[in-house]
């Protein structure tokens, strides 16, 4: 098991945080992911927290290291894999935090990838210079956002080891020669670093991505959000209508 942990700040409100959130797809720098939608949606009428649980369908390429150790046709002609994303939400608006986690539904046993986010509001003093010396003007505020993401393989154990062996009878030597060299942990371990690796870059993204949206909704609001959107949804897919959004 991997663990990949990092922590930013966002120079925007708590609420237009989380409302960017819930925005984020599709944006340019999140263009893979084809679907959205909401499964489940209230609010707790004893806590007055909002709890959404929607389903993402993505589509990615798969890494040439992992590719290798997959039967043949797994990939698609690209080398490129659907998934469905599950992921839950609650939203304080009181407390001004929200706590996310997302996790992948396919290829769990190959890797299995669960992200949790908590969104903290952040308030701070803005001080301006005035006569007679330094004085408070108002309060700012930030939302600080902490990631975590655990990374399980399973690739080498039971069914999975099975299928590779057995899936292309011509190759099987090749394929015995490749597993033969790793043991199950190296090649779990593999699996593991190449998923933290590409972490890294999908949390820059996605904080790009969302960079994106708030200042859209700084300059325009929601109407140039759902501009933005419609856009990169064209840009994307081609046409228009590709795209599900809640």
């Amino acid at each position: 098991m991997k663990i990949f942990e990092n922590t930013s700040t966002y120079d925007y409100s708590f609420p237009a945080v989380t409302l960017a959130y819930f925005l984020r797809y599709p944006n340019p720098y999140c263009r893979h992911v084809l679907t959205t939608d909401v499964i489940d949606r209230y609010i707790d009428p004893n806590t007055h927290r909002l709890h959404t649980t929607r389903l993402h369908l993505k589509r990615s390429k798969i890494p040439s290291g992992i590719l290798r150790l997959l039967p043949r046709g797994m990939g698609g002609p690209d080398n490129s894999a659907q998934s469905y994303i599950l992921e839950t939400t609650v939203v304080d608006p009181v407390e001004g935090w929200m706590e996310t986690e997302s996790r992948n539904m396919e290829w769990t046993g190959i890797l299995s990838v669960v992200e949790k986010q908590h969104y903290q509001r952040l308030l701070s003093s803005r001080y301006t210079l005035a006569l007679g010396g330094l004085s408070i003007d108002q309060k700012s505020e930030q939302t600080i956002v902490c990631t975590n993401v655990t990374f399980r393989s399973r690739l080498g154990q039971g069914e999975f080891l099975s299928r590779r062996n057995n899936a292309d009878a011509e190759d099987v030597e090749p394929k015995r020669g490749i597993l033969s060299s790793l043991s199950t942990v190296g090649i779990q371990r593999t699996i593991e670093l190449i998923g933290v690796k590409r972490s890294r870059a999908a949390v820059l993204k996605g904080k790009q991505g969302m960079d994106v949206v708030l200042e859209r909704l700084r300059s325009g609001g929601i109407v140039c959000v759902l501009e933005g959107m419609r856009q990169d949804r064209e840009a994307a897919f081609g046409f228009k209508g590709a795209y599900k959004r809640d």
